[in-house]
């Protein structure tokens, strides 16, 4: 059974970090990737980050595990590995952990996740943390959750093995903006709502970003019925994330 530092010590050497010019500490935005694995489109919400004047941690969880982005498409978007609730010990680990980097600023993050990634990030959010060994971690209830200020979920996985599908209160209160296409292959806008009602019962706030567009919407390079790119969507993604993470904890 891994502890939140071995954990850590994998993840460590494949994250990415930008930051604001100056010193900080800055508030951070810490990014999972959905099950494609890092795209460059994950990299332009960083630097929308950076204009925010936060800071932006990509956490690269296949490369962590030695998987290319071939493998992961063929066994992690189908489900027969990592879903959910085993990658959710990344997130918990990097929250444990980042903050003590010098940038950043552990009482102000926010947590990030495109599909795979928000997953992940809900799964965690999900659980109590408070018993040795939940998400396989046998420190579990080591890391605290107090510094993270907000989630930003981009069209979440939220199916079959999503802790949140029922729409089981959360044991913590939470601010979360969800982006939810309503031409998503994966889940429909009930069962989209129906997970998010998992924040609100457990006493949390939702902003939802109803978009006529199909899972995956601002990733450059999709062009097919199930998955196609929205230029001028994209571009407004963008936007709403960076006026997202002012709100959250103004610079």
């Amino acid at each position: 059974m891994d502890s939140l530092a071995s954990r850590w010590r994998r993840l460590m050497p494949h994250i990415e970090h930008l930051t604001p010019e100056g010193k900080g500490p800055f508030p951070t935005v810490l990014i999972f990737h959905g099950c494609g694995g890092v795209r460059d489109h994950l990299r332009w919400y960083a630097r929308a980050a950076v204009e925010a004047g936060w800071g932006a941690l990509i956490v690269d969880s296949f490369a962590a595990r030695g998987w290319s982005k071939s493998f992961a498409k063929h066994l992690v978007c189908t489900g027969l590995l990592l879903r959910g609730r085993a990658r959710a010990a990344d997130v918990l680990a990097a929250v444990r952990f980042a903050g003590s980097m010098l940038a950043i600023d552990p009482t102000r993050l926010v947590l990030a996740g495109w599909s795979h990634g928000a997953w992940s990030i809900m799964d965690m959010l999900a659980q109590p943390l408070t018993r040795r060994g939940e998400l396989g971690l046998r420190d579990a209830p080591a890391a605290s959750l107090a510094g993270i200020r907000a989630g930003f979920f981009a069209y979440p996985y939220v199916g079959v093995a999503s802790a949140s599908r029922g729409g089981k209160p959360w044991p913590r209160a939470l601010r979360v903006f969800s982006v939810v296409p309503r031409r998503d292959h994966l889940a429909s806008v009930r069962r989209h709502m129906r997970a998010l009602a998992s924040v609100v019962s457990g006493g949390g706030e939702v902003e939802v970003w109803s978009v006529d567009a199909t899972h995956a919407f601002d990733e450059p390079g999709l062009k097919g019925r199930v998955l196609a790119y929205d230029e001028d969507l994209g571009i407004e993604a963008l936007e709403r994330f960076r006026g997202f993470l002012r709100s959250a904890a103004p610079v």
